[in-house]
Parts: structure tokens; C-alpha cells; sequence
């Protein structure tokens, strides 16, 4: 399913900011586009020199470019009936104790 990858698939590269935090409160990575482009089901980012994790306590907060590959039709219908199947192994969760079931 390889050669259906390339179909229809669009490189772009935009500057973007990479912020990521490793503190008590919070371990998060967000990376904010600097463009109207929308991100959309298949899409792929890959951010251009990534910063590596800080250590714990620190927070780092860099511009760097990324290249995102816009998905194909193919690619983003069946993204998203995956997706869709995914989502639905999630529903089936039960928060009563065990001894009852």
C-alpha cells in the first residue's frame, strides 16, 4: 500500500514554533504553524532540527521550519474510517469494580 501513499501527496514547508515543557506540573510538546494552512486527517509534520527533551524543571521554546506532507484522497478517507474504528475500542470501558462484572 506504499505506491498509494504517493498519490496525490504535496510537500510544504512553513516557519513554526516548537514549545516544549518537562516540569512537575506538565510534560507537553506543541508545535503552532505559522501559516493558515490546515492540518487535516494523514497529514504528517516533521519539524526541521527538532529540540531534543530539556531536562526536568525546563521548558524550551524555539522557531523552527517544518515540512508537512498533505495527504492524499486515498489516504485521508481511509485515515479517517481507521480513525473511526479506533476511537470506537475506546467506548468499550467499564468503571465498575471487577468482582461485580
Amino acid at each position: 500500500m506504499k505506491w498509494l501513499q504517493t498519490i496525490g501527496r504535496r510537500q510544504f514547508e512553513f516557519p513554526c514554533s516548537v514549545e516544549i515543557e518537562n516540569t512537575p506540573e506538565s510534560l507537553h510538546a506543541h508545535v503552532d504553524i505559522e501559516s493558515d494552512f490546515v492540518v487535516e486527517p494523514g497529514d504528517e509534520i516533521q519539524v526541521i532540527d527538532a529540540p531534543q527533551l530539556p531536562a526536568f524543571g525546563d521548558k524550551i521554546f524555539v522557531r523552527r521550519r517544518a515540512v508537512v506532507t498533505h495527504a492524499g484522497v486515498i489516504e485521508r478517507i481511509w485515515t479517517r474510517l481507521i480513525g473511526n474504528v479506533e476511537l470506537t475500542e475506546l467506548y468499550d470501558v467499564s468503571f465498575t469494580e471487577r468482582r461485580f462484572l
